[in-house]
């Protein structure tokens, strides 16, 4: 059964669609079946994966709102093991369409619910604002992946969407946890970085990744290819940064299957690598 991470941040370019494009690439180069699910309306995840969002017959969108199935609007890319369930700018009128449904929170759980068995992992990109949309990922996932960009502000809000995952927790998604944080944008030539990230490790009492992903030129430019960086520039410092954090994140999901005493899955995942 996969692993649901939502990616979220209400603060808006802290890298995390970048981290929702390339981690989903690199779980599936380790031979990890993954769905991307796309629920912000820039829909920026899915053309970085290659899809075109303006010609999209159906999307997230659709499937929301009750006119398609998700087997009706999941991308197979190119890219090998991974899927994608894209969005375009309709899915902003999503917001006022659910006004006033019953169990409007727990729609996109219903649905990845049905295919949850088909995969290992399964990666929510989040709009960045806590509304309905990120609340609907919330009560999907199992965990929240929260990328932090490397910069004076690196705290701001992240206080209200800390209250905001435990809330969900106490009254929609019992099982709900914090994946933990990520550094992004880092750059080592500046004193700022540094702060930031002893800053924050100093301040927050959540698992924090080892990896941090650098500042990289190559991984601004791998979304207008419509690739991820590591087909675009395998051997950018991009590419090997998001190829450590997939790692990490397996062997977490490795380590708590081991805790579960759950085997067979285990078993399963490893005959998968070979």
């Amino acid at each position: 059964m996969a692993r649901v991470i939502a990616i979220a941040n209400q603060k808006g370019g802290v890298g995390k669609t970048t981290t929702a494009i390339n981690l989903s690439a690199c779980l599936a180069e380790r031979n990890r079946k993954v769905l991307a699910i796309d629920i912000d309306p820039q829909g920026n995840t899915s053309s970085g994966l290659g899809i075109d969002k303006n010609k999209l017959k159906n999307s997230v969108y659709q499937m929301i709102i009750g006119e398609c199935t998700l087997e009706e609007c999941l991308v197979h890319t190119a890219i090998k093991n991974l899927d994608v369930l894209p969005s375009n700018v309709n899915l902003a009128g999503a917001e006022i369409e659910l006004i006033g449904i019953e169990g409007r929170e727990y729609i996109l759980k219903k649905e990845v619910d049905k295919i949850r068995d088909d995969y290992d992992f399964i990666l929510i990109d989040c709009p960045p604002s806590l509304n309905t949309l990120t609340v609907n990922a919330m009560t999907t996932a199992d965990t929240v992946l929260v990328p932090i960009q490397c910069e004076f502000y690196a705290l701001e809000g992240l206080t209200q969407l800390i209250h905001t995952i435990n809330l969900v927790k106490q009254r929609l998604n019992p099982r709900l946890e914090m994946e933990g944080v990520v550094f992004t944008m880092f750059d080592a030539r500046t004193n700022l970085s540094l702060q930031v990230v002893e800053n924050v490790k100093s301040n927050l009492k959540q698992n924090i990744y080892k990896t941090i992903i650098p500042r990289n030129v190559r991984l601004a430019e791998a979304p207008s290819h419509g690739l991820p960086i590591n087909l675009y520039d395998p051997k950018s410092a991009g590419a090997e940064g998001y190829r450590q954090l997939a790692i990490e994140v397996i062997e977490k999901d490795d380590a708590e299957m081991y805790e579960k005493n759950d085997i067979s899955e285990i078993k399963y995942r490893n005959k998968k690598k070979h």
